[in-house]
């Protein structure tokens, strides 16, 4: 990951965006006072952390609540605590043991306990209609939950799993209140009660959310800020803002064209940082309808892509970035370019891949096939839509490009109701089996909505989970990849790139390669406005 400082006149010097240091307010100590506003660019279809994975609620919702762990500040991937003061691992790696800190408080002034973390963890792990839980598949492996005593909390394992610290530090392990959840499960759905930095004010949907400082958060001193209000607009409308100095920051990314327009506008006072990015995109192929459940079909799809020329291009106007296979490109863990070259639809020779993709079509009766491409209706979903609608005709398929509203898509994305889909996915860690889980089968993890059954897949996913020596899991996850995309239930078409861009004044806030994590806003402070 790098990181820029960047001025204006940096940006226009060099395209490329070498770390150079532009304007820093990055000096002295923190300041206490005044109210962060920024953009998001949808509307949260839940506040419930549990039960969704959009940014759109993260970047609205992690200031209200605390996690068991999470990522040190400035240091990913390194694991603190956050509600828990200390923890430990057995040798035999099957019980973890969490000691939790004193006198941490819900915003309604109730103590934090041992049966707060126990419950929130059991209506992830086994949720009860009609709550749903996406965090259910990565805790598979607990067996049992003890609280011994009000601080402390005992997790037992059914067997080894080598991810589990990072799961217990994801930011979407909210802890809510145990009371309130035995009042109404569904009670964080359309309520805001934790024990984060910020209590909760108000939401008017399609305006703003607001939040202000909790003078009981269990860090000393801190938040800084005196509260923070989101601003829901469009992309493009998030740009005039920054630009106008009507917000302060976006924490999701722009595009190279929206960073150098942000640039030119603010000058000395842009700070703009940049990182790889642990979101794809995905093609993903409904399994369940006819022809798209014969693998032929759906490896023709994959081989269509000219995936090496698409990122060459649309990388220069676009978030898309790199091409990669299922976890994150130059992570510990990703495959090498020539690893990738061998896989369905990663070959450079487009001519070869395309013509073993009309055989497979013609071979499988589908060469004259019509389908309904679904996608969201923003960037930079629309532009890989665009890409893929046109790398599909080259093979003689006649694709509708469909564009709907969020909401519209992740229902579709639920029943089923699709036939092809721009889908995508992120994660809070680079670890394997948080990123694999999309693409084993449906019955096994409700985020794998291509809606296979893939034995051979989930068998190659529960072994890189339980696999401790790096070398030999990272040789499991090459061969997960291999199976997946060779059978093509879904297939990743580029990686994003994380282009952040914010107002100088914004102090504190950390750059990661996933835009889930650091969203709390604690560490976040305001330096003074410039004359």
């Amino acid at each position: 990951m790098t990181q820029h400082d960047l001025s204006r006149r940096a940006v226009l010097a060099l395209p490329g965006l070498g770390a150079l240091s532009g304007a820093a307010y990055a000096q002295g100590a923190p300041q206490r006072g005044g109210t962060l506003t920024y953009a998001v660019a949808a509307e949260p279809p839940t506040y419930d952390l549990h039960q969704t994975g959009t940014f759109a609620v993260m970047h609205r919702v992690a200031p209200h609540y605390s996690t068991l762990l999470t990522y040190e500040p400035g240091n990913y991937p390194n694991i603190v605590g956050d509600v828990a003061e200390s923890w430990q691992a057995a040798p035999d790696l099957l019980t973890y043991t969490f000691r939790l800190r004193p006198n941490v408080r819900f915003h309604d002034g109730t103590t934090l306990t041992s049966e707060d973390v126990r419950a929130s963890y059991q209506r992830m792990i086994a949720p009860v209609p009609p709550v749903t839980s996406n965090r259910q598949p990565a805790f598979s492996q607990i067996a049992a939950i003890e609280t011994p005593d009000p601080l402390t909390v005992v997790f037992r394992m059914k067997r080894v799993d080598a991810s589990i610290l990072d799961t217990f530090a994801s930011p979407w392990n909210s802890i809510f209140s145990a009371a309130r959840l035995a009042q109404d499960p569904n009670f964080p759905v359309r309520n805001i009660m934790g024990t984060g930095p910020f209590r909760f004010v108000e939401h008017v949907a399609g305006s703003h959310w607001v939040g202000e400082r909790f003078d009981g958060y269990f860090r000393a001193g801190q938040p800084y800020l005196d509260g923070f209000r989101a601003i829901t607009m469009s992309p493009s409308a998030m740009v005039n803002a920054l630009s106008g100095r009507q917000i302060l920051a976006e924490f999701r990314g722009f595009t190279p064209n929206e960073r150098d327009r942000i640039v030119r506008a603010l000058g000395a006072e842009a700070r703009v940082q940049e990182s790889s990015w642990m979101l794809h995109m995905i093609m993903t192929i409904n399994n369940e309808k006819p022809p798209f459940n014969d693998v032929r079909v759906r490896r023709a799809l994959s081989l269509a892509l000219d995936r090496w020329g698409g990122s060459d291009s649309l990388k220069r106007i676009s978030q898309l970035g790199e091409v990669g296979g299922m976890v994150r490109p130059g992570s510990e863990w990703s495959a090498s370019h020539a690893e990738m070259e061998q896989w369905p639809g990663y070959g450079r020779d487009m001519a070869a891949n395309r013509a073993e993709a009309r055989r497979l079509l013609k071979e499988a009766g589908a060469e004259n096939l019509t389908f309904t491409l679904m996608n969201r209706n923003h960037q930079p979903y629309v532009t890989a839509g665009i890409f893929v609608v046109d790398q599909l005709r080259q093979i003689g398929l006649r694709v509708e490009h469909q564009q709907v509203e969020l909401a519209a898509w992740y229902a579709a994305q639920g029943s089923g109701n699709f036939q092809v889909m721009i889908d995508s996915f992120t994660q809070f860690s680079d670890d394997p089996t948080n990123v694999l889980v999309k693409y084993i089968s449906f019955d096994r993890a409700e985020v794998a909505v291509a809606r296979a059954t893939d034995r051979e897949l989930d068998a190659l996913f529960d072994a890189q989970a339980q696999e401790v020596d790096k070398v030999k899991r990272k040789q499991l996850v090459r061969q997960f990849e291999t199976r997946a995309m060779a059978q093509a239930h879904a297939v990743p078409i580029l990686w994003w790139q994380r282009i952040v861009v914010m107002n100088s004044r914004v102090q504190g806030w950390s750059m990661a390669p996933t835009h889930m994590i650091y969203q709390d806003l604690r560490d976040v402070w305001l330096a003074p406005e410039r004359r």
